[in-house]
């Protein structure tokens, strides 16, 4: 099953997509990576779902990602004696440690991290930033007085953001620890680890991993955004999580950023995902906005890996129309000869390595010889990504020998992902890259195609040599 476009489609899936049926519907709509959200997922129901998600990438014969997205220290108010209450602006409202019903004054705040760290001058967010408060004293690490900034209504259990705020605490609460072990004893490819705030936030999952699941960090915090070369470092991949970025930062400010983490999501060979209301519309209608299919298209001529639909295929309406929008517009922005232009111009120069100067090397060529395709053997799935990096113009497919790499590799931009042994010899390697190639529809007889692979074979991350070869005149063998 051959994609026409090189970005890929990350799907959630929820009460609106969880049956098999429904899954193979969105894959083969365009969905190339599945989501489960581990905020509305018990263990039980993560089971069912990665086996569901399995049965498909059998039927559909096409290595298929899934993404474990854990929910992260949720930080939420008590509760009022009257349900809720209306906050006007410039009243004092207090948060503190009294686990009592709350009022118009004050309510309880089962944080005490939050009364510790918060300082005057800090501003929190409650309920997606639609009310806003600043601290102007304290109370011995027990109470926060605050001034209303952004008068509404406030209510039981309602979410607290805190942009100017590092907390001591880590990305992992205990509910994270289950979920992240429960996750990798079924496989899951990728692990999304929720409000990232410092590089140690990915050193604790990244220990517990022991490299089962690539780690995406998502980055929606300014203290991330603060440290953010240090938190990509240390990731395998990362998430441009805009709907709480656009809470705890100006609003105005999340689509230079979005910019900035996709370039430099490129210069250093990871993995970006745009992610959240790309498509919120569809979630109750059967046609995006205009300003929807535009905000799309933007993050594709940025050269993202991924782009990511969220409540719009987990509890919409229209869950393959939504898929199949977006696959829709991916492919027109890539026939676009604007995106080229802009693809070429944020090529960043190959590092000083053998596996880079190759991958370099074979786009260049191709571009030089018109030739059909790319074709990479990886092991670890470096390869893969470097080939990635240079974002060639033409398809590029991954043989690996390791089922679980050619998974992780789906999510990566324009890898057709193939689970193949490993070559033989140098004959072996050409036959099998030439046959695939004819197979699965990215070369015909006559055409030339490009390989790459180390020597001796089946050594990661030894890439180290290049060949042309020409798909023999039966489709079959390379000669």
């Amino acid at each position: 099953m051959r994609r026409n476009r090189k970005v890929k489609i990350v799907a959630t899936l929820g009460p609106a997509s969880s049956d098999e049926a429904m899954i193979e519907k969105l894959s083969r709509a365009g969905a190339d990576v599945f989501r489960i959200n581990m905020s509305h997922t018990d263990h039980a129901r993560l089971k069912d779902m990665v086996a569901r998600i399995r049965a498909v990438e059998h039927r559909v014969e096409r290595p298929i990602a899934i993404l474990a997205d854990l929910q992260g220290p949720k930080l939420r108010l008590g509760k009022f004696a009257n349900g809720s209450e209306q906050l006007v602006n410039g009243q004092t409202f207090r948060l503190d440690s009294v686990n009592q019903p709350g009022d118009a004054t004050r309510v309880h705040l089962p944080h005490p991290e939050i009364l510790a760290a918060v300082q005057p001058g800090h501003r929190l967010l409650i309920d997606d930033g639609k009310v806003a408060i600043r601290c102007v004293a304290k109370e011995d690490g027990t109470a926060i007085i605050a001034t209303v900034e952004v008068a509404g209504k406030v209510s039981d259990r309602k979410g607290v953001s805190l942009p100017d705020t590092l907390l001591p605490i880590g990305a992992l609460t205990e509910k994270d620890r289950a979920d992240l072990d429960a996750a990798l004893a079924e496989g899951v490819d990728w692990v999304a680890l929720s409000f990232v705030q410092r590089p140690e936030d990915i050193a604790e999952v990244r220990k517990i991993a022991r490299g089962r699941a690539g780690i995406m960090s998502k980055i929606e915090k300014p203290q991330a955004i603060e440290r953010l070369d240090e938190i990509v470092e240390l990731s395998d991949g990362f998430m441009v999580a805009r709907g709480d970025l656009g809470v705890e930062m100006p609003i105005e400010q999340v689509p230079g950023l979005q910019k900035r983490m996709t370039r430099l999501g490129r210069k250093l060979g990871k993995p970006v995902i745009v992610a959240t209301q790309m498509l919120e519309s569809m979630i109750s209608s059967p046609v995006p906005t205009r300003a929807e299919v535009s905000d799309v298209a933007t993050a594709v001529y940025e050269g993202a890996d991924a782009v990511m639909l969220s409540a719009e295929s987990a509890a919409g309406s229209y869950p393959v129309e939504a898929v199949t929008m977006m696959n829709r517009i991916a492919e027109q922005v890539e026939r676009d000869p604007t995106y080229r232009q802009i693809i070429e111009g944020q090529r960043a120069a190959p590092e000083p390595t053998s596996p880079d100067a190759i991958s370099a090397a074979a786009r260049q060529i191709g571009e030089t010889l018109n030739i059909a395709c790319v074709i990479t053997y990886t092991s670890s799935g470096s390869t893969g990504l470097r080939a990635a990096r240079e974002r060639p113009n033409v398809p590029v497919i991954a043989l690996s020998p390791i089922v679980n790499t050619a998974r992780r590799l789906t999510l990566v931009w324009g890898l057709h992902c193939v689970v193949s042994e490993d070559a033989h010899d140098q004959e072996d390697m050409v036959d099998r890259a030439c046959r695939i190639a004819f197979r699965d529809g990215f070369a015909r007889p006559g055409q030339r195609v490009i390989i790459t692979a180390g020597v001796p074979f089946g050594t990661p991350g030894a890439t180290n040599l290049l060949r042309i070869a020409f798909v023999g005149s039966d489709g079959l063998t390379g000669m």
